[in-house]
């Protein structure tokens, strides 16, 4: 096996989140331009707690592509493997905030940048040598670019790398909801570690009660060493061997819109498992673990966008500290 080399490899969508802000003084709604897309955000937040990335994906040869890869950059991920698409532009996603909290999205992406990443477009090598490999599904709604992640992950899994798994399901961007179903089934059969969130878990298992639905999939696929649910306002739920652990949400106001959200969520666990491993965890690992994930979850819900957003690890620890 080749000498480990990034800490965390991701691979998926790159794009820029339009995201509601307000209305102009004619009424009209108004959009932010943040950049995001879950695996960068996931990738930004790791990078906020020392660890080091490299992104995988693609972009159009256009000003928002640019942009994209300069935040990213700036946010201290490695964009060394991001190609260039010059027969699409770059995905773009509109993001509305519903009167419930809840969000709505609208994509500009057939076909968008991200979903030309093809198998020629892997850095095999950097894939191999990583220590965590992590996907969503987002790059598994159409056939090349579904046939580069599959390539991913295997390759990943050959250098003995740990695959981590975000369902992060979209509805809009699937011909079917069967055909997401499945794509999720073939993630969740490759993965190590999972984060899904309740609805996702209610779509994949038809139970609103998370520990009947946590042990259909457990027992679906017993390769799920670790398996964590979060629940938006009421916090998160973790899963490992016999313990089941939960953390209430960090609740003090303030929360302006919940975009990235899950994304640092899930960086904080790959955080605690490239420290901790995932070997003989206690149930006040896991509590520690859920802890963090939350506040720092909470603190970008106070913020606008997602890669910009991530807190600082001493942001989090005061938070916790009180």
């Amino acid at each position: 096996m080749a000498e480990k080399g990034f800490d965390v490899v991701a691979l998926g969508e790159l794009l820029v989140d339009f995201t509601d802000n307000g209305l102009s003084e004619q009424g009209n709604t108004l959009f932010e331009a943040n950049p995001g897309g879950a695996p960068c955000n996931v990738l930004a937040m790791l990078k906020k707690l020392g660890c080091s990335c490299a992104f995988i994906g693609k972009v159009g040869d256009d000003l928002f592509g640019q942009q994209l890869r300069t935040v990213a950059e700036e946010a201290g991920i490695c964009m060394d493997y991001l190609a260039v698409e010059r027969e699409a532009c770059t995905t773009l996603a509109f993001v509305q905030k519903l009167a419930n909290g809840d969000r709505d999205f609208s994509f500009c992406r057939n076909p968008g940048a991200d979903m030309m990443l093809t198998e020629e477009d892997l850095p095999l090598e950097v894939i191999e040598s990583c220590r965590i490999f992590h996907f969503g599904t987002l790059s598994m709604t159409h056939e090349g670019v579904r046939r580069a992640t599959c390539k991913a992950i295997d390759c990943a899994q050959n250098g003995g790398a740990l695959i981590s798994f975000d369902p992060n399901l979209r509805p809009p961007l699937w011909n079917s909801m069967e055909e997401a179903r499945a794509q999720i089934r073939y993630g969740l059969a490759r993965c190590g570690i999972l984060k899904i969130a309740d609805n996702e878990l209610e779509f994949m298992t038809g139970e609103t009660d998370f520990d009947k639905g946590a042990a259909i999939l457990r027992e679906q696929y017993p390769n799920i060493r670790l398996l964590n649910v979060t629940a938006g306002p009421e916090g998160s739920y973790s899963y490992y061997e016999d313990l089941r652990v939960f953390q209430p949400a960090v609740k003090l106001g303030g929360v302006i819109e919940t975009t990235g959200a899950g994304d640092t969520f899930c960086a904080c666990v790959l955080n605690f498992v490239l420290k901790r491993g995932l070997e003989k965890l206690l149930e006040k690992d896991l509590k520690e673990m859920l802890s963090f994930a939350n506040a720092a979850a909470y603190i970008v819900t106070t913020r606008k966008g997602a890669i910009r957003a991530m807190p600082e690890q001493r942001r989090v620890e005061e938070l916790l500290a009180k």
